[in-house]
Parts: structure tokens; C-alpha cells; sequence
């Protein structure tokens, strides 16, 4: 027993090793790439920034040469329309009092457009783009007078795309960790259904040989009964091969059942009260062993029949029941077993609560996860195959509705029609 409780211990152990470093190596490398997309980007975005610049900063010279030479007006024009106007960034040229008065790329502008509410919207991008990256003054002088506009100018339209391709980057890397994650879990996933579904098949064909085994012995006893017995002797014989037939009869159960794992179960019409009542009455036998204090108590509803495994479903109900009988108090543990029927939605509802001590709401996260136990001894196994059953076999759910000291209760719900 010692030796197998490590070799638990290890096979849990190397798995949760093995997926914590993916998980890590995963988390690293996106961190990794995304860091440098990132400064890439930015560093993308700096050098565009530093270009325009430079071109404003040649631009407001030209300008200003021109309009201080003794260029014609058809000149100055031909410069502001050819040079100026072709930047392929937002431009607002200022008076000396700070209002707009030319514009060339601001968005929703049109160039001429001198209403107030082009005005308004002009002076608050202008705002905006002299605390981004300042203003040039354009300096005017003739024989009498000097005045002063300023140039300001904004972001093209390629550094404002720039600026939101990191998120979409960090979105994309991080969708492809979503997808490798979820693909990781697949396959974890079909890796545990296949060693599942190898060791049912070989459970099953394990306890085949010694169940005809154990067949053919109960043949000879019962064969070799005879009248010299003392009829008290006759009768403890009796009970005892009545007791062996009921144990084969047993194993036969559990060896069929595993044999059906990984194979499409045959679903026929079935009272799911009939098969409470005969897991709870093959509990209520094994009482004694579990405690003297503990009931079981069944609360059934008229239903009508369900499409189920009667095999598989009544290891589900065991499995269950068996895992309620554990929980509590071997003095005062009360498990207690209802079914109901919701015409409207056309299924069945199955309850198992007990009044144990309950269960926390971090072991509440796993306790559907295959490898996870509560209890010194065991795989973890039993309400993983209980899910599996329920959900993929017969098309139902199955779920911790609450869980409290004094009060757990799981609910299943099956349809009424094969899905």
C-alpha cells in the first residue's frame, strides 16, 4: 500500500510537473516576443516622428524665406501648393493671436471652411498639437511691421496606425497562447481517455478469467452436496454458495461495466427510480460496515421513463452515494437521494446531498478533474468517470449545486430523449 500511494504521488507529480514548465515555457516566450514587438514598434514609431519633424522644420524654413523674399504672389502660391500642401500630415498655420487660420489633413475639415464650429474644433486640435510637439513661429517683417504665425502640425495617419499595432500584436500573440493552451488541454484530455479507456478494457478482461473461474467452482460445490451433511450443515452451505453467486453476479456487474468504457453505451427507455432504489438498497446492506449512525434516504417522483445505461448509469449513482457515505459523520451521517421532473424542459433531475462537512470552494474547482482527490487514498478518479458517464454517454450535466457545512448537494440533470 505504501509503495502504491508513492507511485501516486510520483505519476501526480511528474504530470503537474510537466504542464506547470509548458505552461511557463508558453508564458516566457510570449512575454519574450511580445516585449519585442513592442519596442520594435515604438522604435518604428520614434524615427517616423524625428523624419516629420525634420520635413516640418524644412517646411516653416521655406515658407518663411518665401514669404520674406520679393516672390510674386503667384510664386508664394505655387510653394504653399506644391511643397506645403502635399504633406501627408495634419497641418494648422496660427496668427499672431492664436487662431486658426489655414488648414491642410485635420480630419472633418474641410480647407476653406471658415464656420465657427471649424474654427472651434481647429483651435482645440491645434491644442493638442502644440502639446505634442510644439509650435514653429513664422516670422513676417517688411519696410514697417513685423508680425509672428505659428505652424503646428500633427501625427500622419501611418504613426497613429503604428500606435495601436502593439495591443493589436500583444491581441493576437495572446489569442495564439489561448488556442495553444486550449490544444494542449485536448490533447492532455484524449491522452487521459485513452489510458482510461486501455485500462477499463484490460480491468474487464483481467476479471474475466478468474470470474468463470470462480463459475466453474461454485458448479463443483454445489455438485458435490451431499446427504451426509447435518441439515444445519446443509444450510450454512447454502447461504454460503447463495452469497458466492451473489458476489460473481457482483464482479460479472463491475467487469461489464468496465468493458464499456470506450464504447458507444445502448441507451433504452428505463425508470431512473428503479435504479436509485436498487443502488441505495445495495448501500443500505453495507451500512453496518460504514456506520452504525449513517441513513439513506430515498425521496422519489413520479417520473416518466428516461433513455439510459442501466449499468453505467447505476455506477454513477454508486459512485456517488459511495463518495456522500464517506463525507459524513459515521454517527449522525444522513445522505438522502431525490428525483423530480421538469415537464417544460423535458428532463429529469437527480440530487445527492448530504450532511457532511462540505467542500471548499478551491477543492470545488477541481473535484471533476481527473488526478484530484480530497482523500489519503485514492486517484481522483471516480467523479471524473461519474462526468464522463453523465455528460458524454447519455447527453446530461452534472454539477456541485451547493456545498456547505451540514450541507452538499450535487444535481444531475438527464434528458428525456436520447441527444
Amino acid at each position: 500500500m505504501r509503495r502504491s500511494k508513492r507511485a501516486r504521488s510520483g505519476v501526480k507529480s511528474l504530470y503537474v510537473g510537466k504542464s506547470t514548465a509548458f505552461k511557463l515555457f508558453l508564458l516566457g516566450g510570449v512575454t519574450i516576443v511580445s516585449a519585442v514587438f513592442i519596442w520594435y514598434t515604438f522604435n518604428v514609431i520614434e524615427k517616423l516622428k524625428a523624419d516629420t519633424r525634420s520635413q516640418v522644420e524644412k517646411y516653416v524654413r521655406m515658407w518663411q524665406l518665401a514669404a520674406n523674399s520679393n516672390m510674386s504672389g503667384y510664386e508664394l502660391q505655387f510653394i504653399f501648393d506644391e511643397i506645403i500642401v502635399k504633406a501627408n500630415f495634419p497641418i494648422v498655420v496660427l496668427d499672431s493671436e492664436r487662431r486658426p487660420i489655414h488648414s491642410r489633413n485635420v480630419a472633418d475639415i474641410t480647407v476653406g471652411d471658415n464656420s465657427p464650429e471649424a474654427l472651434e474644433k481647429l483651435t482645440r486640435v491645434a491644442e493638442e498639437m502644440v502639446e505634442q510637439n510644439g509650435d514653429f513661429p513664422l516670422v513676417y517683417a517688411n519696410e514697417s511691421d513685423s508680425f509672428v504665425n505659428y505652424f503646428c502640425y500633427g501625427d500622419s495617419a501611418v504613426i497613429n496606425q503604428l500606435k495601436v499595432m502593439p495591443f493589436i500584436e500583444i491581441g493576437i500573440i495572446f489569442a495564439f497562447m489561448l488556442v495553444a493552451i486550449i490544444g494542449f488541454q485536448n490533447i492532455r484530455r484524449s491522452e487521459e481517455r485513452h489510458i482510461w479507456v486501455g485500462m477499463a478494457k484490460e480491468t474487464a478482461h483481467q476479471l474475466g478469467t478468474p470470474i468463470s473461474s470462480l463459475m466453474g467452482w461454485l458448479q463443483v460445490m454445489e455438485s458435490e452436496k451431499t446427504d451426509c451433511l447435518n441439515p444445519q450443515e446443509r444450510q450454512l452451505l447454502d447461504e454460503t454458495l447463495s452469497n458466492m453467486k451473489i458476489d460473481i453476479a457482483r464482479l460479472h456487474k463491475v467487469a461489464d461495466r468496465f468493458g464499456k468504457i470506450g464504447s458507444v453505451p445502448e441507451l433504452k427507455p428505463c425508470n431512473l427510480n428503479e435504479i436509485v432504489t436498487d443502488a441505495v438498497e445495495y448501500y443500505r446492506r453495507r451500512l453496518p460496515f460504514e456506520g452504525k449512525g449513517i441513513q439513506i434516504e430515498f425521496a422519489p417522483e413520479n417520473l416518466p421513463e428516461t433513455w439510459l445505461n442501466p449499468e453505467l448509469f447505476g455506477w454513477t449513482l454508486e459512485n456517488m452515494i459511495k463518495n456522500a457515505l464517506q463525507s459524513v459523520d459515521s454517527k449522525s451521517g444522513l445522505v438522502t437521494i431525490r428525483t423530480s421532473h421538469q415537464p417544460t424542459k423535458k428532463r429529469v433531475l437527480l440530487e445527492i446531498e448530504d450532511n457532511g462537512p462540505g467542500i471548499t470552494a478551491a477543492a470545488a474547482r477541481k473535484i471533476f478533474r481527473a488526478g484530484f482527490t480530497t482523500k489519503k487514498r485514492g486517484w481522483g478518479l471516480g467523479l471524473t468517470l461519474v462526468k464522463r458517464i453523465v455528460e458524454e454517454y447519455h447527453g446530461g450535466h452534472i454539477h456541485l449545486k451547493k456545498s456547505k457545512p451540514g450541507e452538499t448537494v450535487f444535481e444531475i440533470t438527464l434528458p428525456l430523449e436520447p441527444v
